[in-house]
């Protein structure tokens, strides 16, 4: 295997760069440039006689590196110029030029992480809030992969017993206890069915819990948002229907992330952009976990009961806003809070007047969110899998009701457990390593 080399700092001029190097020339490609000991030391990087840059060189022999090949890793000054140049200078004395994601599949490769591992390393990184961080720490430090390699082990032990009677068919001998494959089975039902139900959860951390801010037009909703933001983000206007499409914006409570999605105002129209706005708006209601429904509390509540009854509310989090209490005179008297609602906050979106109480009332649903253990599954790839490994055993069960021959029954346990490696990588094609390696940025 060739030597590779990259820059494996962020783009751009800083206080410091680094330049990394891995594989079976690493040292020698290195040591023509600078010197290169055990450990980190300080050196010289030289382009033939040309001084380049004064270097704090770090070396890791294998196995004992990221990649479990020889790393050479150069921290330089963070110049463009001074970049490029020790990058080209390696690059002539025969190392290539690494690919996206290369040195972590190389780490892969070597089995210094399994594939679900190698996943996380790329989501720790793009990781920008402390939920995001603890998904992917989880999982980078094993997690549910775990759970899945013990009941892949089993599926293997019960798999080769099935098989063996194969062996011996003549003497119709059974290996396989039939009632413990059953017990195992509906012991793996229960387990997958609960991390297929933990991919909506874990999406919504990673990605944003959705939360729509719906209501009719002109009740505050874009006010709301920008006040949420802290940031001019939509435009607000006193004409109804400004608001034509849907605007998604990121903030974080507690270090939880929340996807806010301002809307168009729902009401009756024949403009036909803003009816299409108005079913966007709806729409985005379905995707929510929570539903943030603004009424101007200066107007009557006569259609919030019809909004919310036309609303998908099932399973959601509902909190009812009466906005622009700061127009209402000492003797205004607000309705009760609506059938459905969990809360009804009071606020003012243009003063910020209630806007803690609201943000208190988000907060408190953070614990909803929470990181139970380190079984959320956050990755599309490995609900997939595991949806296919579930379909699998159910034709497993169905074949063990039928008592059909344990040829055939293994073919479906083969099934399962191949999507089962697929997900840790025991199974891989190269098609999967490039779409899951991509992802990466060079020099990681």
């Amino acid at each position: 295997m060739n030597t590779i080399a990259a820059i494996s700092t962020p783009p751009g001029v800083g206080g410091i760069a680094v330049v990394r190097l891995s594989g079976p020339e690493a040292v020698a490609i290195a040591s023509q440039h600078c010197r290169v000991t055990p450990g980190m030391h300080f050196s010289v990087f030289r382009d033939g006689e040309a001084f380049i840059d004064e270097v704090m060189v770090a070396s890791h022999a294998a196995p004992h590196s990221y990649t479990g090949e020889d790393v050479v890793e150069i921290s330089c000054h963070g110049s463009l110029y001074v970049q490029e140049a020790l990058l080209n200078a390696l690059i002539a004395s025969g190392a290539r030029l690494a690919e996206p994601g290369e040195f972590t599949r190389r780490a892969f490769l070597n089995g210094k992480l399994d594939l679900s591992q190698a996943e996380a390393v790329a989501d720790l990184i793009d990781s920008t809030n402390a939920a995001q961080h603890r998904l992917a720490v989880s999982q980078l430090r094993g997690g549910y992969a775990q759970k899945l390699k013990g009941l892949r082990q089993q599926l293997l032990e019960l798999t080769s017993l099935l098989e063996l009677e194969l062996d011996f068919s003549q003497e119709d001998v059974e290996f396989a206890d039939r009632s413990q494959l059953r017990q195992l089975l509906s012991t793996l039902n229960s387990q997958l069915s609960t991390l297929i139900d933990s991919f909506h959860m874990g999406n919504a951390l990673k990605k944003g819990i959705p939360v729509a801010i719906v209501g009719e037009p002109n009740a505050g909703k874009s006010t709301l948002l920008n006040a949420l933001l802290h940031d001019d983000r939509a435009i607000v206007s006193p004409i109804p229907g400004t608001t034509r499409d849907t605007i998604e914006e990121t903030f974080v409570i507690d270090g939880i992330p929340y996807r806010l999605i301002d809307t168009a105002g729902l009401r009756q129209s024949n403009d036909e952009v803003e009816r299409l706005g108005i079913e966007r708006s709806r729409q985005a209601a379905r995707q929510a976990d929570i539903i943030i429904y603004v009424h101007d509390a200066t107007q009557p509540d006569s259609q919030m009961a019809d909004h919310l009854q036309q609303l998908p509310l099932d399973g959601k989090h509902l909190i009812v806003v009466y906005n622009k209490v700061d127009l209402l005179n000492s003797s205004s008297k607000l309705e009760e809070v609506p059938a459905r609602a969990e809360e009804c906050v009071k606020i003012s979106a243009k003063t910020g007047d209630g806007l803690d109480t609201l943000l208190t009332r988000l907060s408190t649903l953070n614990a909803r969110f929470s990181i139970q253990g380190d079984t959320l599954l956050t990755n599309v790839r490995h609900r997939d899998a595991l949806v296919h490994v579930k379909e699998a055993l159910a034709h497993v069960a169905e074949g063990l009701d039928n008592g059909l021959p344990s040829d055939l029954v293994a073919i479906d346990l083969r099934d399962a457990l191949h999507h089962l490696g697929t997900i840790t990588g025991e199974v891989t094609t190269d098609e999967i390593l490039g779409t899951i390696f991509t992802r990466f940025c060079v020099g990681k």
